[in-house]
């Protein structure tokens, strides 16, 4: 008994020695994907920011610019090893469209800040996730990132190749960066809008119209929960009230899809594709 007693510790150990360590998650981000060197400093937030880059996989043996899309939570658009729940392929489809020449399209990544994507994404005031920091962070795209970005790649820096997506809050910022920079994003995608976090202050998105001109593409899953459905059926149709030209808007319903990362990477073609259609 006395042997066993003694042994059971070893055979413990043994066992534990021989499980086998967490390997890390392997890259998917295709070559067309780099990681900015230098992070940005973001004016007002005294904080840094790193921002991916995507180039058309004909950039280099070509002269031509490019319209360009800007992106939030950059970790989870191009590759599984810093996704949070999946990544949404971004690369993929574009390099799948500019094979078929239906697109080539420049994409700009801003990382999300952590835990401080809880205010960075939201311009309104929250008395449980606290002080808004939406604007700074749109202010930090539209007058930071955007110029550097236009001095240094081959841009169609102009409002009409300039885009603006994202989910969940990512969905509700670009709403909001297309209203406050309507001479610098031309066109948004919206996708899974998070309206419930202004509460009230929802009122805002329905009062303030976009430029007539501007490209509205709206995303919503029906199995999302709570008020996400309810609430951006009410902004569209405010939007639409609005006098928004109803060729220039898009709402897209998809009944079973939820509120991840594989329902928007389901829609980014289609959506992508109509933002970036010459046609009104």
């Amino acid at each position: 008994m006395r042997s066993l007693i003694f042994a059971l510790p070893l055979v413990m150990l043994i066992s534990a020695c021989s499980e086998p360590a967490p390997q890390p998650k392997v890259s998917t981000a295709l070559a067309e994907v780099t990681v900015l060197t230098e992070a940005f400093a973001m004016p007002g937030l005294n904080r840094h920011r790193q921002v991916r880059l995507y180039l058309p996989p004909g950039y280099a043996t070509s002269d031509k610019r490019y319209p360009v899309l800007y992106m939030h939570d950059g970790q989870n658009l191009f590759d599984e090893a810093t996704a949070y729940a999946g990544e949404w392929g971004v690369d993929e489809t574009l390099n799948e469209l500019a094979s078929a020449g239906q697109l080539e399209l420049i994409v700009v990544a801003i990382d999300n800040g952590g835990e401080k994507r809880m205010t960075e994404l939201n311009p309104v005031d929250h008395a449980k996730f606290g002080k808004a920091e939406g604007k700074a962070y749109v202010e930090f795209i539209a007058t930071t990132v955007k110029p550097y970005i236009d001095q240094h790649y081959r841009t169609s820096a102009d409002v009409e190749h300039t885009a603006i997506m994202g989910s969940s809050l990512g969905g509700l910022i670009s709403h909001y960066a297309i209203l406050q920079f309507p001479q610098v994003f031309g066109k948004a995608g919206i996708f899974s809008p998070s309206y419930w976090i202004t509460g009230e202050e929802v009122r805002w998105f329905k009062n303030h119209p976009a430029a007539k001109d501007a490209r509205l593409y709206f995303y919503m899953g029906g199995k999302e929960g709570d008020s996400m459905v309810p609430d951006l059926q009410r902004v569209y149709q405010a939007v639409l009230s609005q006098g928004h030209p109803a060729e220039l808007t898009q709402y897209h319903l998809v009944a079973d899809a939820e509120h991840n990362e594989a329902a928007w990477r389901a829609e980014f073609k289609t959506a992508v594709l109509w933002l970036f259609s010459s046609n009104p």
